[in-house]
């Protein structure tokens, strides 16, 4: 069984995002409360029933837990974030950057300085800061207990300038480092994660300073109470400065941590969530896939292996409770007592109950506070949505029951998504599939590369450069892609920058390429390893080449006729030369396609076909048989009909191998082949059998020799190049002048195929004896081959002499690198034999090749020399 859901989560956290703050907005408008909304949305039955079961079998278990910690929090989405949900970027000096809500940039890469007064007038002590606005949660100043500066301040106090704050000057040789800036630290536990363990470990106060949204809270005092954060930074500047307590600021590299949904600045806010210990499962996810003895997972593309390992070994627990209307509720209440000092929801740690509905959690209650009276209240926290996507592999297959599917299917076989959700989702959903169902959730995991545009670009509404497939697909205007871009939420400045975008990289907007198109290329893409820098005109490539496969196949159906049946058995022997050579081609390409499709290297097998069907059947194959059906000659009658049965196997083999890459062309085609009145066809490509190779097709010796055929016509096609456009079509006599026998008995053997591909008017081939023709263009092939074409009115020998030379001195380059390498010391101790024999065969090659080139520039020097006499 194959998961592919990533679309289904990925489509319910886009409508989460994009729609859900709008419905929320308008529900609250009509009075709505918080829970009425979420009733609203109606969670579906049997996912909520596993998630249920997963958060109650966890925390029995004691890997779920409720603790006062700093969380990552978004001011923009009201709720805490886990770890890998934040984006750090890399601030090397003061730099302005846009952040939602706030109209100017705000200003990071900034280390302010400022003085707090010692009481008892002893003076002062400088700190400094990147977050100044922070210092209104001040708790303490901490100084290393051996820095000289301040051994007489050790048990003294600072005053805070704002609210009159004493803050104790505490030792802590952990953090402070008294080489650094003044060696004094200013210590807000509840606004930094280092800060916290300093708290912790003297006993500090951990006073919030931030409302859920970002604002100053009423402990920030009343002269900042209100204001943005960012805007209390300039505000609480410039009030250190009234007061003569600024020092000054200058640039300072720092990390900025961003939401990746929000793209707001993460503020650590301490508060009380739900965590996952995820340690020993963590250590049971990374054992599945890096236990060489006894491996469970494989996941492709390897070098991802790295990344999970890093991961896995450096995880922290996991926060899951999320301040949101939408999602799986935690189950778990509170219960408020009837003597409780305290009374709002969650003062007290051990008064929440976990349990599967409110029924049980009132019995669960009843036991544990047996005898009191109380209240119970439903966490109104959500959990993570990956906590549930987690879950996806169990609770499609009927999890928590023990369901047909469940055993049937579990643990799966292939799971295909992105990888940028590695540890989102597939991490996750192994921790928990290993721990509530036993294995892992699936045997194999292949990550996709994530589309960037043209120039390696993350898509962005905001840039213009998001493209839709659809749009790919059916193609668009450029006057639709603006239309798209006014009906989305940007505001005036974002709109224009990306309507200047689509203008520059979508001037006529974006032709219609069709879904087979963009199918080959996002395939052909993936050799890209991590990302896919989609450039439109490759998928129109790909499109055009769908109209040249159809014209292949409709001039190959115009060969066979309508009364063609085609063969019930193919026996190569008897066949003409270049059906030999294209069965056994497509017997490799068969192979190689497979090989790659069996090892997950999708963009190796759509090479394959492709190489196939353009670079073999295509341009030379079709090409080859064509004087069979040019010419009523009888001895073409034979060779006609076999190369009639060598195309249809072609066409069939070749559709059917095509067919995942490029379903819909391929399927319409293969529907017009005629099939065998012997057999019953299958009613759709998509249910027939993949082609497997045949033994009988392989003929190394026949492609042995088409590769020479190839390298000659490449030659004289190469040639025919350097004439006058006028003069490029025009059939042209040519030579082939064979240094070994061998070579030249072969030559002579396939002077049809050299004919029909270099487009002659006749070839003949000469022996080494031979004198070399005149008034040709020459060119060698290789050390046994030159080849010649010729030419109408005299040569310019001089030029033709220059072209030779030029190859010669790359051939000597060759040659020189190659006696370079080979006569290194210790050449022959270190070089296995077989690259030494490879190596020394080159050589000799290259030796020879040169005296053909000597040759051939005697030969125009002789000509040279009576054209002058």
């Amino acid at each position: 069984m194959i998961l592919v859901a990533e679309s289904f989560v990925a489509e319910v956290w886009k409508w989460k995002n994009e729609y859900g703050g709008t419905i929320l907005k308008q529900l609250r408008g009509l009075g709505a409360s918080l829970d009425w909304s979420r009733e609203c949305f109606t969670m579906d039955e049997k996912r909520s029933r596993a998630v249920t079961e997963a958060f109650v079998r966890l925390y029995k278990e004691g890997l779920i837990y409720r603790d006062l910690r700093l969380v990552n929090w978004d001011c923009v989405l009201r709720t805490a974030i886990s770890d890998i949900e934040v984006d750090y970027i890399e601030i090397k000096e003061r730099t302005p950057l846009r952040v939602p809500g706030y109209s100017k940039p705000v200003e990071f890469g900034v280390l302010t300085s400022f003085a707090y007064p010692l009481e008892g007038g002893l003076g002062e002590i400088v700190v400094a800061t990147t977050r100044v606005e922070t210092m209104l949660g001040d708790t303490a100043i901490a100084i290393h207990p051996e820095d000289p500066r301040y051994t007489r301040l050790h048990g003294k106090f600072a005053i805070h300038p704002f609210n009159g704050r004493r803050l104790p000057i505490v030792c802590d040789a952990v953090l402070v480092d008294m080489n650094f800036g003044t060696g004094a630290v200013k210590i807000t536990p509840a606004h930094d994660p280092n800060d916290f363990e300093v708290g912790k470990r003297h006993n500090l106060d951990f006073i919030n300073i931030f409302t859920d949204d970002g604002k100053i809270n009423s402990n920030g005092g009343p002269e900042f109470v209100g204001m943005p954060r960012f805007e209390a930074r300039g505000a609480v500047t410039e009030a250190l400065k009234e007061k003569g307590l600024y020092r000054g600021d200058k640039n300072n590299e720092m990390r900025l941590g961003i939401c990746s949904r929000s793209n707001d600045v993460v503020e650590p806010l301490i508060k009380p969530q739900w965590y996952v210990n995820c340690k020993s499962m963590a250590q049971q996810g990374l054992d599945a896939v890096m236990d060489d003895t006894s491996r469970r997972m494989e996941i492709i593309p390897k070098q991802y292996v790295a990344e999970w390992k890093r991961w896995l070994e450096n995880i922290r627990d996991w926060c899951i409770s999320r301040q949101l209307w939408w999602g799986h509720r935690i189950p778990a209440w509170y219960a408020k007592l009837e003597d409780d000092e305290l009374t709002e929801l969650g003062a007290y740690n051990n008064h929440w109950v976990v349990a599967r509905n409110k029924g049980e959690a009132q019995e669960e209650a009843s036991r544990i506070f047996a005898g009191k009276k109380f209240e119970l209240s439903q966490d109104p926290d959500v959990l993570d949505t990956w906590f549930s996507s987690g879950l996806f592999p169990l609770s499609v297959l009927g999890w928590p029951d023990d369901t047909d599917d469940l055993k049937s299917f579990y643990p799966t076989s292939v799971l295909e998504t992105g990888h940028d959700i590695l540890f989102f989702w597939v991490a996750r959903m192994v921790m928990l599939g290993m721990k509530l169902g036993g294995d892992v959730p699936f045997r194999k995991v292949y990550l996709h590369p994530m589309i960037r545009d043209a120039h390696g670009r993350k898509m962005s509404k905001s840039l213009g450069n998001v493209i839709d497939p659809l749009e790919v697909i059916n193609g668009i205007t450029l006057q639709g892609l603006h239309k798209r871009l006014e009906e989305g939420n940007l505001d005036l400045n974002e709109l224009k920058t990306a309507k200047e975008g689509q203008v520059k990289d979508f001037p006529n907007g974006i032709p219609e390429c069709g879904a087979d198109a963009l199918r080959f290329a996002l395939v052909s893409y993936t050799a890209q390893s991590d990302k896919i820098n989609l450039d439109i005109q490759r998928v129109v490539g790909y499109r055009q080449w769908c109209n040249k496969l159809w014209n292949a196949i409709r001039f190959a159906m115009s060969k066979l006729g309508d009364d063609y049946t085609p063969p019930t058995k193919i026996v190569p022997d008897v066949m003409p030369f270049g059906c030999k050579w294209i069965l056994s081609v497509l017997n490799k390409a068969i192979s190689k396609t497979v090989l790659s499709l069996e090892s997950y290297e999708f963009s190796d097998a759509a090479t394959a076909v492709y190489s196939w069907w353009q670079f073999q059947l295509c341009d030379v194959f079709i090409e080859v048989i064509k004087p069979y059906f040019a010419s009523n000659d009888p001895a073409f009658a034979s060779a006609r009909g076999l190369a009639q049965d060598t195309l249809w196997v072609c066409l069939d083999n070749g559709l059917r191998l095509l067919h995942p890459f490029m379903p819909f062309v391929t399927e319409e085609l293969w529907q017009r082949l005629p099939s065998r009145k012997d057999s019953m066809r299958k009613e759709s490509l998509v249910i027939s059998e993949y082609p497997s190779p045949v033994e009988c097709w392989t003929n190394d010796n026949v492609e042995l020799e088409m590769d020479m055929i190839e390298s000659v016509v490449k030659s004289l096609r190469s040639l025919r190049s350097t004439l006058a456009p006028k003069e490029r079509h025009e059939r042209r006599a040519a030579y082939v002048r064979c240094r070994l026998n061998d070579v030249c008995n072969i030559i002579k053997s396939h002077e049809l195929e050299i004919t029909t591909l270099a487009t002659l008017s006749s070839l003949e081939v000469l022996s080494e004896s031979d004198d070399a023709p005149v008034g040709c263009k020459v060119d060698v092939v290789n050390e046994a081959l030159s080849v010649f074409l010729k030419l109408q009115g005299n040569v310019n020998v001089e030029a033709e002499r220059q072209k030779l030379k030029k190859k010669m001195e790359e051939i000597e380059k060759q040659r020189d690198s190659l006696m370079k390498i080979t006569s290194a010391s210790g050449y022959q101790e270190k070089v296995p034999a077989h690259i030494r024999e490879e190596n020394e065969a080159k050589l000799a090659s290259l030796f020879q090749e040169l005296l053909s080139f000597e040759e051939a520039s005697e030969q125009f020097e002789r000509v040279s020399g009576n054209n002058r006499n």
